[in-house]
C-alpha cells in the first residue's frame, strides 16, 4: 500500500494500480503504468512501468501533478500461433515446463507470474516458423525452484518419446535458477541420444525491451533442428550483446550471474557450438553426432535420498549423522581446493575425518568435489585427502558439486551400492574432463 497522502490524491483522481498515468516532476514529464508499492520502502514512491518495461519510483512529494490517461490496464491475451508445417524443416519437439521466458507482468501485484499456454510463449516468435516444424506440449508451468527429481523424470520421459516418434531434436523451456540441475539429471537419463536436447530460459521476461527470451529461443529451435549435435545442452546469450549464443554441454554449465543475460558459462569445458540468430554455427570441441537411427536407451531411475553439503569454516560435521539417521544413500561434499576439509582442528567438533567415516559405515557413498569449480580435485597431494580416501570418500574428478549430485542420484537410482562406488569418477556423458586446459577459461 501507499501512504494515506499518497492514496488519498490518488482517490481523488480516481486512479487505480493499472491504470496509465501522468507525471510532471518539474520540467520532466513521465508516462507510464501505475505499479502496486513493493511490501518495503518508501510509502511515498510511487512506482511507474516505462513504455520500455522497464519500472522506476519517483517521490511522490517531487511531483507537481498526476493525471490519469486511461483505464485499467486489462490482461493482453495472446492469439493463438499457428505454424504452418514445412516440409523441408526437421521437427523439433517443445516441452513446455515454465520459467521466466514463459512468463509475463501480473499488473495487480508488479511481479511476473508463469503462462500457461505454449501458444502465448510462440506468438512473438514468428521465426521459429522458418527454423523447424515445432510439435509444442506443454508439460507443467513451474519456477524451476519448485522441480524435483519427478519433474526431471517426466520430461525425460517425454523427451524419449519425442525422440520415437522421429524429431530432429527436443527443445525444453525451463526456469534458470535449477536449469543446470535439470540439463545434468537428463545428461544422465538420455543415454544414446539421435539429437540434441536444449534447454533454453530467459534471464530477463518477455515483457521487457532487454529480454533474451527471443534471441534465446531462435538459437535454441536452429541448434535443436539442425547442429547435428547429440546431447542434452543449454542454449542462452553468450555476451550480455545480442550477439550470439552459447550451446553449453548439460554436466558441464552452470549459472554464474543472478540476473546477468550471459549467466551461463561452461565449467572445465568448451561449449559445444555457438549459434546466431541467423543460423550461423561455429561447433566447439568434441561432441556426440546426431543419427537418426540411434535410439534413446531411458535410464530414469533416481534415488532422492542423496545430500550435498557444502563444508565451510566452523561448519558442523554433526550435520552428517543428520542424514545417517534419515537413512540417506549417499552424499556429495562441496570440499576447499583439492577436495580438503578439517580434520586437525583445535576443536574435535570441528573434525569432519570421523563424520566421513561414520557416513561410509552407514553404507553411504560419499563423493568429495570443491567449490573452486575450476580444476579439479585430488586425493593424493595433500595427506588430508589421502586420509578422507582411506575412510572411503570418493574424489569426483573436476566434476561440479551440483553434478556430482545428481549423478549419484541417478547411480544409486539405476545401479547397486558397489556399481555406484565404481562409477561415481568414471566419465559416462562428458561430466568428467580427462584433462584440465586452461584455455577452456578464455571460451567464456
Amino acid at each position: 500500500m501507499y501512504s494515506r497522502e499518497v492514496e488519498k490524491v490518488l482517490n481523488g483522481k480516481k486512479i487505480a494500480i493499472g491504470d496509465k498515468v501522468r507525471l510532471e516532476k518539474g520540467k520532466e514529464v513521465l508516462e507510464g503504468i501505475l505499479m502496486p508499492r513493493p511490501d518495503s520502502g518508501d510509502q511515498s514512491i510511487l512506482v511507474i512501468k516505462l513504455d520500455n518495461g522497464y519500472n522506476i519510483g519517483v517521490d511522490f512529494n517531487s511531483v507537481s501533478s498526476v493525471e490519469r490517461m486511461g483505464t485499467t490496464a486489462q490482461e493482453f491475451t495472446f492469439p493463438k500461433a499457428k505454424l504452418q508445417r514445412n516440409k523441408a524443416l526437421n521437427t523439433v519437439k517443445l516441452l513446455y515446463t515454465g520459467g521466466t521466458i514463459g512468463s509475463k507482468v501480473d499488473y495487480a501485484t508488479g511481479g511476473v507470474y508463469m503462462l500457461t499456454k505454449p501458444e502465448e510463449l510462440l506468438y512473438d516468435v514468428p521465426e521459429l516458423a522458418g527454423i523447424a516444424n515445432l510439435d509444442v506440449e506443454y508439460l507443467m508451468s513451474v519456477a524451476s525452484e519448485d522441480m524435483t527429481y519427478t519433474e526431471w523424470q517426466l520430461i525425460a520421459r517425454k523427451a524419449a518419446e519425442a525422440f520415437a516418434s522421429g524429431v530432429s531434436g527436443v527443445m525444453i523451456t525451463h526456469g534458470t535458477d535449477t536449469m543446470h540441475f535439470t540439463s545434468a539429471a537428463l545428461s544422465f537419463m538420455l543415454q544414446g541420444l539421435p539429437g540434441p536436447v536444449v534447454l533454453v530460459g530467459a534471464q530477463r521476461s518477455p515483457d521487457r525491451g532487454s529480454s533474451d527470451a527471443f534471441m534465446n529461443l531462435i538459437c535454441a529451435a536452429h541448434i535443436a533442428a539442425s547442429s547435428g549435435i547429440a546431447e542434452v545442452g543449454t542454449c542462452m546469450h553468450a555476451s550480455s550483446s545480442d550477439d550470439y549464443c552459447a550451446f553449453i554441454r548439460g554436466t558441464k554449465v552452470r549459472k554464474l550471474h543472478t540476473s546477468a543475460r550471459d549467466a551461463f558459462k561452461p565449467v572445465n569445458n568448451a561449449p559445444l557450438a555457438k549459434v546466431s540468430v541467423d543460423g550461423s554455427m561455429h561447433h566447439l570441441g568434441t561432441f556426440n553426432k546426431a543419427d537418426p537411427k540411434k535410439k534413446v536407451v531411458l535410464k530414469d531411475g533416481y534415488e532422492p535420498k542423496v545430500a550435498l553439503l557444502y563444508m565451510y569454516p566452523n561448519s558442523d560435521p554433526s550435520l552428517i549423522g543428520h542424514y545417517i539417521s534419515k537413512g540417506y544413500k549417499g552424499l556429495i561434499i562441496g570440499a576447499t581446493g583439492l577436495g580438503h576439509m578439517p580434520i586437525s582442528t583445535s576443536h574435535k567438533e570441528y573434525n569432519w575425518l570421523n563424520g566421513v567415516k561414520d557416513a561410509v559405515a552407514a553404507g553411504m557413498v560419499v563423493g568429495i568435489t570443491s567449490q573452486c569449480l575450476f580444476g579439479r580435485v585430488s586425493g593424493t597431494v595433500y595427506r588430508y585427502g589421502r586420509m578422507l580416501t582411506e575412510a572411503g570418500a570418493i574424489y569426483c574428478e573436476d566434476m561440479m558439486p551440483e553434478v556430482a549430485y545428481v549423478k549419484l542420484g541417478w547411480l544409486l537410482g539405476n545401479y547397486s551400492k558397489k556399481e555406484a562406488e565404481k562409477l561415481l569418477a568414471v566419465d559416462m556423458v562428458g561430466e568428467i574432463t580427462r584433462r584440465t586446459e586452461a584455455e577452456w577459461h578464455d571460451e567464456q
